[in-house]
């Protein structure tokens, strides 16, 4: 297969959400860093809810971007918590694809603290192929071709055969 039409994985998001600032978030954090072993960064409310009580640009979340060697690892581990098992919902047009994890206690090595609680995270890939920079340089930058663009069908067999999940 020609190197320069094999995906790879661009980065790696986690996310967790709290919906309150104060202590809940920092434990959330905390936990996050413990998780991936990276600083984490707070994600602000976007707009006014006055139903949940959420301002705008509080902080209610935080989340962590992971790429290179440290990406593969973590999605090796959060896939094996899934059983290695997604969905054909779970991909979009673009390639990527995202999913969710219930407890963060399925992690190797994290147990279940009554003060701290359950925390629940989401994981967002984006794949690319080598050659995406065109579309994001500065100087001379271009749209990618057609025929260059992953596809849900490219990503579905890139994460099988990659790291042996099985797509329902």
């Amino acid at each position: 297969m020609n190197p320069i039409r094999t995906p790879s994985v661009e980065k790696i998001t986690v996310h967790i959400g709290t919906g309150e600032s104060g202590e809940r978030l920092t434990t959330a954090e905390k936990l996050l860093e413990t998780i991936v072993k990276q600083k984490t960064v707070r994600a602000k409310a976007k707009k006014t809810i006055p139903a949940f009580s959420i301002k705008k640009k509080e902080p209610i979340g935080c989340k962590v971007t992971l790429r290179g060697k440290r990406a593969n690892e973590f999605l090796k581990t959060a896939l094996n918590i899934l059983e290695n098992k997604l969905n054909t919902s779970q991909f979009d047009a673009n390639g990527n694809f995202s999913f969710g994890i219930e407890e963060h206690t399925d992690f190797p090595g994290m147990r279940y603290d009554p003060s701290i609680g359950i925390f629940g995270m989401d994981v967002s890939v984006a794949l690319k192929r080598p050659g995406y920079r065109i579309s994001r340089r500065k100087i001379e930058n271009h749209k990618i071709p057609g025929n260059h663009r992953l596809t849900k069908d490219d990503a579905i067999s890139y994460v099988k055969s990659k790291y042996g999940v099985e797509v329902v």
